[in-house]
């Protein structure tokens, strides 16, 4: 079995109530699942790789999963994000999506399902993509 991720989405946006909640859960989120990816935010935004968080109206709700190393990493992003506030929607375990797939779901703040994901052991082709804007 082969499938592709980091290709399809550029980036997501996410339109919050409370964005200081928002920010809480989604730092101790990223942090539980990805401790290395940096955080870039003002009093308006949060933004981490392709996910850009603001506040205002109409609300965003999807479902969103971020990627994880391992099943503890899993573990660490449900803990994490159930104390930034967040509610369970779906304890860390093994999923019947494709075999080895292990995943957590907590709802954020405003609803939105968030999973982390772990698709069992396998070889990535890269780490991540690189975009470097020409003439710079």
């Amino acid at each position: 079995m082969e499938y592709h991720t980091g290709r399809l989405i550029d980036h997501v946006h996410l339109v919050v109530k409370d964005l200081d909640a928002s920010k809480r859960f989604y730092k101790a989120a990223i942090a539980a699942v990805k401790p290395d990816v940096r955080i870039n935010e003002s009093a308006r935004h949060l933004q981490a790789d392709e996910l850009y968080i603001s506040q205002g109206e109409p609300l965003s709700h999807i479902h969103l999963s971020f990627q994880a190393r391992d099943q503890a990493a899993v573990q660490a992003f449900y803990d994490a994000a159930l104390a930034a506030g967040g509610r369970d929607s779906g304890a860390p375990g093994e999923r019947p999506y494709h075999p080895g797939y292990y995943g957590a779901f907590v709802y954020d703040p405003d609803g939105n399902n968030i999973e982390a994901t772990f698709h069992g052991p396998s070889t990535r082709s890269a780490e991540a993509v690189v975009i470097k804007p020409a003439g710079r």
